[in-house]
């Protein structure tokens, strides 16, 4: 407690004790000397010996925090510090008739100010005021310097975000004073319809590029390890059952994920960057899953199906297996064949036809033999429709290592493509 007191303390005399100027203010001569000027001066009017006499103000703008960039109204919050330089043509004096004091510190609210106002502003309330002092030369020459917090519209281009650079102005001139009365000479000089006199302005442009490292590490890679995994739909065995619900749990992470955006992206003409990467992605997920119920259908026809078309078995079971090193077991990659068909079972002999004078011949068992050949006929037709089965299962196989290469490179491009924009 008594280091805080002896801390209060010194920032009291530290206070007490700043510049000399400012001993010198409270002293008699700076009181005759503010005698002097306010007797008859008037602050409403310019500070002008000629009424057609310009008055060249000085803008200066530091920016010294940005407080808020709010995209979705698109409104820039800024707290800078303003400084004003003017000539006043009734505030000036001899300093060697009051004892060398060369400058003065008083009350803006005393002196006249210039208009100055932000064009572009985007608050509803009317800024507080900030009556700070002014500094007053003996040749007339004041200089206000005052904090101010300004909220401005700001139009927002997302088309590139998260690596996207806004470019924000602050608009600054006099809302009464036209171009005849004031102003520097680098300026915008613009002519309203409400007025026939030229207004000038001073615009500054403020560059903000957006800090992406959040957004890619919470909304960028997420999706694309995701997009990554959707293609993997192909190599899952079809008997497992789960081919398609994968497809389907990609697409409903995606979905979350393009809910989270839109929550956080400002309304806007242009789709930004992540947003066509999310659309990109759910579309090639959609389109997969799709192909796998197809490939599915492929590989569960049943034994009534009808044969592989031959330019299929030639194409696809033939070349195209071969070049994917998708075989049978115990077969070398590349080396695949499209599908022989097994010798069918052997049959009982049958003995020649002709008289035979042994009782139990087989030649005599009619009957025997129809069913036998009838069972023949039963397991031959199952073999045939074994192999048509087998033939699409395999076809099924070539279809899902096809489009595993085909949907895991066109994740991989598109993924790389964003990341590229990162760097």
């Amino acid at each position: 407690m008594r280091t805080g007191s002896h801390r209060l303390h010194l920032a009291f005399l530290f206070l007490l004790l700043l510049p000399a100027e400012c001993l010198g203010a409270e002293g008699k001569l700076a009181h005759k000397l503010f005698r002097d000027l306010f007797t008859n001066y008037k602050s409403a009017l310019r500070p002008v010996a000629d009424t057609d006499q310009t008055l060249n103000v000085t803008l200066e703008v530091t920016l010294s925090q940005i407080i808020d960039m709010d995209e979705r109204n698109q409104v820039l919050t800024l707290y800078l510090w303003i400084r004003q330089e003017w000539s006043d043509a009734y505030l000036r004096w001899d300093p060697d008739a009051y004892g060398g004091l060369d400058a003065i510190r008083i009350p803006s609210s005393l002196v006249w100010r210039p208009d100055i106002v932000l064009y572009n502003k985007a608050d509803t309330q009317a800024p507080a005021s900030v009556n700070t002092n002014v500094v007053v030369r003996h040749d007339g020459a004041v200089r206000w310097d005052s904090p101010a917090i300004t909220r401005s519209s700001c139009r927002v281009d997302v088309s590139a975000f998260p690596f996207d650079a806004q470019s924000c102005g602050l608009t600054f001139g006099s809302w009464t004073h036209g171009g005849h009365q004031g102003m520097p000479a680098r300026r915008r000089v613009l002519t309203y319809g409400c007025c026939s006199e030229p207004y000038p302005d001073v615009t500054f442009t403020l560059l903000l590029r957006r800090r992406a490292a959040a957004y890619v590490c919470n909304l960028l890679l997420p999706c694309v390890l995701i997009s990554l995994l959707a293609p993997l739909a192909f190599h899952l065995p079809a008997d497992s059952g789960e081919k398609v619900s994968l497809g389907v749990t990609v697409l409903l992470a995606l979905t979350v994920f393009q809910l989270i955006l839109a929550e956080s992206m400002p309304p806007a003409e242009s789709m930004p960057l992540i947003g066509k990467y999310y659309m990109a992605t759910m579309t090639m997920v959609t389109f997969s899953t799709a192909l796998t119920i197809l490939i599915m259908n492929l590989h569960y026809c049943g034994p009534n199906a009808r044969p592989v078309p031959a330019w299929a078995r030639a194409l696809l079971l033939g070349h195209l297996a071969k070049g994917l090193c998708v075989r049978e077991r115990g077969e070398p990659c590349g080396h695949s064949q499209p599908a022989k068909s097994s010798p069918s079972p052997l049959l009982p002999t049958v003995p020649p036809t002709g008289p035979c004078h042994e009782p139990r011949c087989l030649c005599h068992q009619e009957a025997l033999l129809h069913h036998v050949a009838t069972i023949a006929s039963t397991f031959r037709s199952h073999r045939a429709a074994q192999r048509r089965h087998e033939d699409w299962k395999r076809l099924a196989r070539v279809m899902d290592r096809f489009f595993l290469g085909i949907f895991f490179s066109m994740a991989l491009v598109m993924s790389l493509l964003v990341l590229v924009q990162a760097l």
